[in-house]
């Protein structure tokens, strides 16, 4: 488990991380979003003990990073694919790792078939390719067989079948039971893999809720029912405190509100249903909602 408490650095008289409070629980994927700039990568640098905090704290397992023995046992990262030593080869790289950490030898092996780079494990670093470094990465962060997993942008620079594996392999890590905390860009990516979202903007919290949740609030996620009637629907809905509006002779758009509330009014005030089915926005679309006001790098004209 991570958890933080009021953790907050500051640079200067910037704030990357503002008074950031939540749980990681086992067991779950938990994606992280937010802007650039927003503080993803400095909150999990400050996780991993890489950069100290002005206030608050960071724990994981209920310790700060810098007590935990061999951390390679409890936490693996991968937060810059591009970290190992270039003239290094992956094999060479990851038996460093493991003796620095007391861990078997035989788990390189391991690591490297299980991530794909058997085959490339004796190539240097500095001559792998981005997806390749990923994959040296994830292998590295699997290394010590952690309870605890954190990834930075994992699928950068991956083709559709390794975003693919990483996608599978991210659930089957929760599914054992592990801590996995995921940041990411991509929205549809995210939409397939999280259980959990954290999402930050300008390095405060704007939402801690399971990604379902997290849709559902979405402006763009309504029920669509059908009756013939519709006015004394829409009607009763509005009573019941839920934006509905009739958008055709008999159909009602109501948002605000789950499917079986819908449903429920209805057949308290006796009113006949035709059909009833729930229009999800995506993810991104929830996201952009979330975080319009928070955006500090956004550009303009056509693209924007």
């Amino acid at each position: 488990m991570i958890s933080l408490r009021g953790l907050t650095k500051r640079y200067g008289a910037r704030t990357a991380v503002d008074d950031l409070s939540l749980e990681l629980r086992p067991g779950a994927v938990t994606g992280f979003l937010g802007p650039n700039g927003a503080g993803k990568s400095t909150t999990m640098r400050l996780v991993l003990g890489l950069d100290r905090p002005s206030a608050g704290t960071a724990l994981i397992g209920g310790v700060p990073y810098h007590r935990i023995s061999n951390p390679l046992r409890t936490v693996g990262a991968l937060l810059d694919a591009r970290a190992p030593h270039p003239g290094r080869s992956g094999r060479a790289h990851l038996t460093a790792l493991a003796r620095s950490n007391g861990i078997a030898t035989r788990r390189v092996g391991e690591v490297l078939e299980s991530v794909g780079m058997a085959g490339a494990a004796s190539r240097r670093a500095g001559a792998l390719s981005l997806g390749m470094s990923q994959r040296l990465g994830i292998a590295a962060a699997l290394l010590g067989d952690p309870e605890v997993l954190m990834f930075d942008e994992p699928v950068n620079g991956l083709d559709p079948d390794g975003v693919r594996w990483v996608r599978g392999l991210m659930r089957s890590l929760a599914a054992e039971g592990r801590t996995v905390f995921v940041s990411s860009h991509l929205m549809s990516e995210m939409q397939l893999t999280a259980d959990h979202l954290v999402v930050i903007g300008k390095g405060r919290l704007i939402a801690d809720a399971p990604l379902a949740e997290v849709i559902g609030r979405s402006s763009l996620t309504a029920v669509l029912a059908r009756t013939p009637h519709a006015g004394d629907l829409a009607g009763r809905l509005r009573a019941a405190g839920i934006a509905a509006e009739r958008v055709a002779e008999n159909e009602v758009v109501a948002t605000g509100a789950p499917i079986e509330r819908v449903g429920d009014l209805a057949y308290e005030a006796g009113i006949r249903l035709h059909g009833l089915r729930t229009r999800e926005a995506s993810l991104e679309q929830a996201y952009q909602e979330l975080t319009e006001n928070s955006v500090e790098y956004g550009a303009t004209g056509a693209g924007a």
